[in-house]
């Protein structure tokens, strides 16, 4: 089944900390390392299941390294604090880009519960 959604162009600012991301249907996302990082496709992050999510803490200051093309249908993202298993599927990158607002909405949410705070990111201080 050929994906629906396939990047044209991806632009990585490693001083913004940001992925831009054009896909075949016209639309763009710019998406921060950090989102990227805390949405991490990896069972690391996402468990073995529902509910098993790992809820990622101070991740506002990490940057991506090294992108790796994965056959035609994703990419590997190997940010520097040595996270480099998670494989983001165009569908993926496309969703984390159309649903942007309300996943990090509820990432905010969610450390906010934990008893977190989410500190400013150094590079935009």
């Amino acid at each position: 089944m050929a994906e629906k959604h396939i990047p044209t162009n991806l632009t990585y600012h490693s001083q913004a900390h940001s992925l831009e991301l054009e896909f075949n249907t016209g639309e763009k996302y710019e998406l921060s390392a950090e989102y990227l990082r805390i949405n991490s496709p990896s069972a690391e992050v996402q468990g073995h299941g529902p509910g098993q999510e790992v809820l990622q803490i101070g991740k506002q200051d990490v940057n991506i390294t090294k992108i790796e093309q994965v056959g035609n249908y994703a990419v590997q993202l190997f940010f520097d604090d040595n996270h480099d298993t998670g494989i983001y599927s165009w569908d993926t990158l496309y969703r984390l880009g159309k649903e942007h607002e309300s996943l990090w909405k509820n990432y905010l949410k969610r450390l906010k519960e934990a008893g977190h705070q989410r500190p400013e990111p150094q590079h935009l201080q």
